[in-house]
């Protein structure tokens, strides 16, 4: 019996015979990039919750903290330059978009005359300002632009593991000790939708901003591979970006599937999720890796019923890798974990 083996897979060598060129996806969706909207990372979230202390409650427990607080608003950051990752408002449970910041101003000018736009509105009570507009897709959902944000003084991240491999002795005369907490979110890194109109809502994306496909799920009809998934990231040229930023999933319903943030290494969220645990509240799915992406994963439920995710080490890639195609099935989803639930794919 041979023993699980590890390796590093080139993008180009995973995706061969299986991939098409970012050049042959502009041309299929027909892209001007000179007419898109230039975003730059995802920022924030946004989601409307009927009870702020037991979201505030949740979300320090999940590892982040509370950087400004009013009456009916709450916004919360991580340990990056990001002022807050996540913003809730007190109301009937919604979901109110992600947020990306854009390059420019002239951005959210462009972004304000799409159908349906928001006009631009200062951010006045936000920590660190500027300006956002909110779109919306063919299904309705909110896409927030932001621009003008202050960036926020970095705070002292927690102590990282030395890990001691096989080979590779760097902790020495050190014992490895930890502290149970929660774990520590850095920022957010993407979010994403259940839709029933997945070729309306993938074309809205890729043709009005830079974002672009790292990977497809495919399911085959008629001797034809129909997209069902992708997983899709921020164009930034040559410049490393994660895997993917953003992700839709052909579903039963439109909803909003989970918002996910990076936290360091996987002893934080292996304590994390023990922390949540004992916390009483209910995981989704975790711990376990993903495929595609690479990610360790952390699945829970918010008090409100969202779905969100911790994750450490994902796959970053750039302008250079090819897009792929892989088939659809639970067998794509994760190379180790706790059996799919069900409820993951509904």
């Amino acid at each position: 019996m041979k023993p699980n083996t590890y390796s590093i897979v080139p993008d180009t060598v995973e995706a061969e015979g299986t991939s098409e060129t970012l050049d042959d996806f502009r041309k299929e969706f027909s892209i001007d990039q000179q007419a898109q909207i230039r975003l730059v990372k995802v920022a924030h979230m946004r989601y409307r919750h009927p009870d702020l202390e037991e979201i505030t409650s949740f979300m320090e427990d999940f590892g982040m903290i509370v950087t400004k607080k009013s009456e009916d608003k709450v916004w919360f950051r991580g340990y990056s330059s990001d002022q807050y990752v996540y913003y809730a408002e007190k109301g009937e449970r919604q979901f109110l978009g992600g947020t990306f910041e854009v390059e420019s101003f002239a951005d959210l000018e462009k972004a304000a005359k799409l159908s349906g736009a928001t006009e631009i509105q200062e951010l006045v009570e936000a920590p660190g300002g500027g300006h956002l507009v909110t779109v919306y897709d063919p299904l309705g959902f909110p896409v927030n632009l932001m621009y003008g944000q202050t960036p926020a003084e970095v705070p002292e991240p927690p102590t990282q593991p030395v890990v001691n491999f096989v080979a590779e002795k760097s902790r020495k005369r050190a014992f490895q000790r930890f502290q149970p907490g929660p774990a520590a979110v850095h920022k957010l890194g993407h979010f994403g939708m259940s839709v029933t109109d997945f070729p309306s809502q993938l074309k809205f994306y890729v043709t009005n901003f830079n974002i672009v496909p790292t990977d497809y799920l495919y399911v085959e009809h008629g001797g034809q591979k129909i997209r069902a998934s992708v997983f899709a990231r921020i164009d930034r040229g040559e410049d490393y970006v994660d895997h993917h930023t953003f992700f839709l999933s052909h579903g039963a319903s439109n909803h909003v599937h989970h918002c996910s943030f990076e936290v360091q290494d996987y002893d934080a969220q292996q304590l994390g999720h023990q922390w949540l645990a004992k916390k009483g509240y209910k995981s989704v799915w975790g711990i376990g890796r993903h495929i595609l992406g690479s990610q360790i994963f952390d699945y829970w439920w918010d008090t409100t019923g969202n779905m969100v995710e911790h994750y450490a080490d994902g796959d970053v890639v750039n302008n250079k890798t090819p897009i792929n195609y892989v088939a659809a099935g639970d067998e794509s989803l994760a190379v180790w974990g706790p059996e799919l639930p069900k409820i993951f794919l509904s």
